[in-house]
């Protein structure tokens, strides 16, 4: 059986929700503060709602990845996508909390159950992916505590 990923990431941003949540929730934006993320291309209309699909292109171990993610959940303080297509089966869940006015919460998860080769390569993986959540986290909290 192969092993679940399922990594977990947060940080305290200095910002209203309002705008971090305007600022996260924007697919335009991952290329700017996501590590491995490089660019995206909308293939559904704008904006983001409910069942849009949004393709990534990264960089991950090496390797080039390009993938689909369908938006699944979309709230006012949860964001959820799940690849439509792609490599590595992966949900992709940001969790926003109000802390008071001027801090947020925010958290990210991805987790998913790899296949093939890649199922060898979970433990590595889930450490890997931890690191780089944790940059694009401290990336995120910079750019929008400017």
């Amino acid at each position: 059986m192969a092993k679940t990923v399922d990594v977990n990431t947060e940080i305290k941003i200095n910002c209203p929700f309002s705008k971090v949540a305007a600022y996260a929730f924007n697919p335009d934006n991952a290329p700017e503060w996501y590590v491995n993320i490089n660019a995206i291309e909308w293939k559904s209309e704008k904006p983001l709602q409910v069942g849009s699909l949004v393709a990534f292109k990264a960089q991950f171990m090496g390797k080039k990845l390009e993938y689909t993610y369908e938006f699944v959940e979309l709230t006012e303080s949860r964001l959820v996508m799940k690849t439509a297509q792609g490599p590595f089966p992966m949900q992709t869940t940001y969790v926003l909390e109000e802390l008071d006015e001027s801090t947020t919460l925010m958290r990210l998860r991805n987790n998913g159950q790899p296949s093939g080769f890649s199922k060898f390569m979970s433990p590595l993986m889930a450490k890997m992916m931890k690191k780089a959540n944790q940059k694009d986290l401290l990336s995120i909290k910079s750019i929008l505590e400017k």
